[in-house]
């Protein structure tokens, strides 16, 4: 229903100024508000169709039209480059967390050193499960694999075997021997610890051909 005229109140000078305050206060109007980069590029186009204006080009050379040109199509592919997209060579690759159900942030080396303070004591069950998990972190370090948040051993195994196809088999009895310790609840032995552990020392010192090569 339209409401008639005279129902229509309408706001004195300082009431006016106040809801334009509160109307460009919403947070739309800052999210179009154009970038630095929008403002410089909006003045370089003007100055070019300044340039190329039937008025001043009778004043400029075409030589020099073309040399301002190149320079300004340069400075905008230099900006592009540096400040519109992120460059992946700096990019960071921040450590994970999770690992194999578990939200464990330590490092291969510390994973290991608890793994042997836990053999040492003839806790096979625990020296199993965290050199299982040194495994996957000093790959995972050396940026060789790339697993999925949760993961599965055997989802890490079929990725290291893709890296280092000459120990497929081993790393396959290691991740079936973190799933018997770690959810089938079968205790470890000294035995199944060492093997997991020489896995994980010949996996640490081989390289991928791709880099070898």
């Amino acid at each position: 229903m339209i409401r008639p005229l005279d129902d229509v109140r309408i706001p004195d000078g300082d009431e006016a100024r106040r809801w334009a305050e509160q109307e460009l206060a919403d947070p739309r109007y800052a999210d179009a508000k154009p970038t630095w980069f929008d403002l410089i590029a909006r003045d370089i186009g003007r100055f070019l169709a300044d340039l190329f204006d039937s008025d001043n080009g009778a004043n400029v050379g075409p030589s020099a039209l073309i040399v301002v040109s190149l320079i300004v199509v340069g400075a905008l592919i230099a900006a592009l480059i540096i400040w519109g997209r992120p460059r992946r060579s700096q990019a960071i690759r921040r450590p994970r967390g999770d690992l194999l159900g578990a939200d464990d942030d330590r490092s291969a080396v510390q994973l290991r050193a608890d793994a042997e303070r836990s053999a040492r004591a003839g806790d096979w069950d625990d020296a199993t499960i965290l050199r299982f998990r040194a495994l996957a972190r000093g790959l995972l370090e050396r940026d060789l694999i790339d697993p999925s948040p949760g993961a599965t051993a055997q989802a890490i195994a079929r990725e290291v075997s893709a890296v280092f196809p000459t120990e497929t088999s081993p790393v396959r009895n290691a991740a079936v021997s973190f799933d018997d310790v770690r959810y089938l609840r079968h205790p470890a032995t000294a035995e199944r610890y060492a093997e997991i552990a020489a896995t994980d020392d010949r996996l640490s010192a081989l390289r991928p051909e791709s880099v070898t090569a």
